[in-house]
């Protein structure tokens, strides 16, 4: 299950056809959110999900993993924006408004959100009905209530709440992956809803860590946003501890969350990969001087159970 070179391939085609028409600095600025590629976790897991079921990766499921990507990276040049996390690097560069001005930031993110919808929504014709379930995932995980809006809203709160600020803000966006990776090969969303949710709570916990321990050098973007801005943390609602501990737990959780299929295996060896990845190595030496409870977690060793 190695899908890096095909979804920075497809990443690249559809950056081509979604600006092809575009204004010349507009189109340098999505190039500058989009490439180089980060870590694509979530497009992963959407074509891990669907090949774990079927043994197929199709056409509709990378197009979902676009999708999801394209969500993401507009996702991060908003939250990078003065007006909310005021961020000066992201992936080792200048954030896009940095590069670009703010204005042009503004439009970046909603053109990816809108090429996110177009990219699913040009298979219309193909499999309508897989693709109508896929549009309305995608609209929630983006959305007011269940999704990304929700998530940087609740943020924006003058008493957030962490449990709601994880779930909308960052892990609607893999619980999504997850489900339209299911429905690409036409498997029932629910059960696979479970594992995106756990895999974006881990994913939320090592961020958070990340800017509370990391450097800017070791994490690629400006750390220490969550103390500067007041904003809700793991590491500041439960301690270095309680932070630490929490993601240990949700690793082990993660790995329980893969749902019987034909594939478990090759996606729980996917899974394990994720969840090394979440926590750099400079960082989980750094978390472990200080709480030697890491050195027992699934990412001091590289393996996860998978019972």
């Amino acid at each position: 299950m190695r899908y890096v070179e095909d979804i920075q391939s497809e990443l690249a085609s559809t950056f081509r056809l979604i600006t092809q028409d575009a204004p010349p600095r507009l189109q340098q600025a999505m190039h500058h959110a989009l490439f180089p590629v980060g870590g694509t976790v979530r497009p992963k897991l959407c074509l891990g999900v669907a090949h774990a079921i079927s043994g197929q990766t199709p056409d509709l499921a990378m197009k979902a993993a676009i999708a999801v990507e394209l969500l993401h990276c507009a996702s991060l040049v908003h939250d990078d924006l003065p007006c909310f996390d005021d961020a000066d690097l992201r992936r080792g560069r200048p954030t896009v408004h940095r590069a670009f001005g703010e204005e042009i930031a503004v439009l970046v993110g909603d053109g990816l959100i809108a090429a996110a919808f177009e990219t699913v929504a040009a298979h219309q014709g193909h499999e309508a009905d897989k693709v109508n379930q896929m549009l309305l995932i995608l609209a929630k995980a983006l959305g007011p209530s269940q999704g990304l809006v929700a998530g940087q809203a609740w943020e924006s709160e003058s008493e957030p709440s962490i449990e709601m600020v994880h779930r909308h803000k960052t892990g609607a966006l893999f619980e999504a992956a997850a489900a339209l990776g299911a429905i690409s090969v036409g498997a029932p969303e629910g059960p696979w809803r479970r594992l995106g949710r756990a895999i974006g709570q881990a994913y939320q916990l090592a961020d958070d860590l990340m800017d509370a321990l990391g450097s800017t050098a070791l994490s690629g973007k400006s750390s220490g946003r969550d103390a500067l801005f007041n904003r809700p943390s793991a590491v500041r609602a439960f301690g270095l501890q309680g932070a630490v501990d929490r993601f240990s737990r949700v690793i082990d959780e993660t790995i329980r969350a893969v749902p019987p299929c034909s594939g478990r295996a090759a996606l729980v060896d996917l899974v394990q990969q994720m969840a090394v990845r979440l926590c750099p190595p400079g960082l989980r030496e750094r978390v472990s001087r200080l709480y030697p409870v890491l050195d027992e977690t699934p990412l001091a060793t590289g393996s996860v159970a998978v019972n």
